[in-house]
């Protein structure tokens, strides 16, 4: 493709190269650089792109891209915005791929990868149709699943799934927004059909600094929609709306909303409630525990009638969902009286969500096993203390994924906010940790795994080591049986 078609609706300042020139390809890291590829580069967090531009032109990248002059005589394009431009040129290289498809983009703290899988779920169940996610557990096209490495793709990542969800044939794309992504550009130009917000609790402070910093992140998303479903229970409900450009559905519980779920009952294994949508009251039923279950279902059904779906066509749908991998997913325990729970909870509000739900339907104790990730934000980790300490009979405070940071440090973070420590374990190896819960478990006990949900490693020294929950458990069971 001619650069000059590359950079259509890019904001450029500065020219020095032939517009005519054929780009094969772009990347943005240097590694990757083959002849005659335009090389994005990108003022970084941890390092500048722009040190790599000699290595890339070696390499025979044809253009450098760059918010900032080069300091040697290549070929480059000056713009405005690095990231903003990267994720427009990349639209422009795939031909725009996002606009072939019904876009659903769902934000928030928690709750996201639940609702992006059952939208999935009632679109296909619903309308026959062949449907692409992009998420935290996985990307999928169809069914074909597509590895990844962060929640949102960087943009011509992005713009390169899309694309391939279209030559493949599907018709929707659903996805989890980051407000990582929102903030980096890296949905830079994408907008989307529908897009919701579930909830906004404490994290990623490390990068955002404030939680008014971190909600007005989430609440771009809704200057980038054409509708919107938004959780009116929420605190920051306000703010995120504030922020749209366009017509918004409510939610609720407890606030009057648009749509809301009246007379919610909480079961061992679902949740029950009826949809009150206008005169329309719809009995819903699904089978995934937990009152934050009650408006994750919420944002499905508002998402769907925004797509169309009646809430009847939902309700029938819902009701042949499976649990999420990692979310309140009960883990086999054959011939024990007590039950294993792992959830993905890793914050303060997912953490207090699940062992609050958890501890209504527990006739024994709870054992709550968990801890705080690393070179993440600190602020959380006593806060996440408290919350286990509080709600369970015992609380087992281990390691999650101390990345490079030291993991007693962040234990001892942990306890800073535990005030009474008599219900309290300590034992940072987690496998331990998990051992020592099914060691005291007794009958009718629940153990909750928070923290690692579908996670199958831990990372330690910067280095990803396998760790299945799931086969620690059953290793367990196999051991002490033989």
């Amino acid at each position: 493709m001619k650069l000059e078609m590359l950079l259509q609706d890019v904001e450029v300042l500065e020219v020095s190269a032939d517009l005519a020139m054929d780009i094969q390809n772009m990347t943005f890291d240097s590694r990757k650089v083959q002849p005659g590829d335009l090389f994005m580069a990108i003022s970084g967090f941890a390092t500048d792109g722009n040190r790599f531009i000699p290595g890339a032109m070696e390499k025979g990248a044809a253009v450098v891209v760059t918010a900032r002059k080069p300091e040697q005589e290549v070929p480059y394009v000056l713009v405005a915005s690095d990231r903003m431009a990267m994720a427009q040129i990349a639209a422009n290289l795939y031909g725009h791929p996002a606009k072939k498809l019904c876009l659903i983009g769902v934000t928030g703290t928690n709750g996201k990868t639940t609702v992006t899988l059952l939208v999935k779920h009632i679109l296909e169940t619903v309308r026959g149709a062949k449907v692409g996610l992009i998420g935290t557990m996985e990307n999928l096209i169809g069914d074909q699943a597509v590895p990844t490495e962060r929640t949102t793709p960087e943009s011509p990542d992005l713009q390169a799934l899309f694309a391939r969800m279209v030559d493949a044939g599907c018709t929707y794309a659903i996805m989890e927004v980051s407000s990582h992504a929102l903030e980096l550009e890296r949905v830079g130009g994408v907008h989307y059909d529908v897009a919701a917000f579930t909830n906004l609790t404490e994290d990623h402070l490390d990068f955002h600094k404030t939680m008014e910093a971190y909600c007005d992140a989430k609440a771009k998303l809704f200057a980038r929609c054409h509708t919107a479903v938004v959780n009116a229970d929420d605190p920051w409900y306000s703010r995120i709306c504030a922020a749209g450009t366009c017509p918004v559905m409510t939610t609720g519980v407890e606030q009057k909303a648009t749509l809301m779920a009246k007379d919610p009952v909480l079961l061992s294994d679902g949740i029950r409630f009826t949809a009150v949508y206008g005169k329309q009251q719809v009995p819903i039923e699904l089978p995934i525990p937990g009152g934050f279950t009650v408006y994750n279902a919420l944002t499905v059904l508002g998402i769907a009638l925004r797509l169309g779906i009646s809430l009847e066509e939902s309700a029938c749908a819902l009701k042949t969902a499976k649990g999420v991998k990692g979310r309140v997913e009960v883990v086999p325990t054959p011939g024990t009286d007590y039950t294993v729970l792992i959830d993905y909870a890793h914050t303060p509000d997912g953490l207090e969500n699940v062992l609050s739900s958890v501890k209504g339907y527990c006739k024994g104790r709870l054992i709550a096993v968990f801890g705080c990730g690393g070179d993440r934000d600190p602020v959380k980790r006593p806060i996440m203390g408290g919350i286990g300490a509080r709600i369970a009979d015992i609380a087992v405070i281990t390691s999650d994924n101390p990345r490079t940071e030291d993991p007693h440090a962040i234990i001892r973070d942990i306890l800073q906010g535990v005030e009474d420590r008599s219900n309290c374990a300590v034992i940072e190896n987690r496998v331990e940790a998990i051992r020592y819960a099914m060691d005291i478990a007794e009958k009718d006990d629940i153990i909750v795994l928070a923290g690692k949900g579908h996670e199958t490693y831990q990372e330690i020294c910067g280095v990803k080591n396998h760790l299945d929950e799931r086969e620690e458990v059953a290793r367990y069971l196999n051991e002490t049986r033989n």
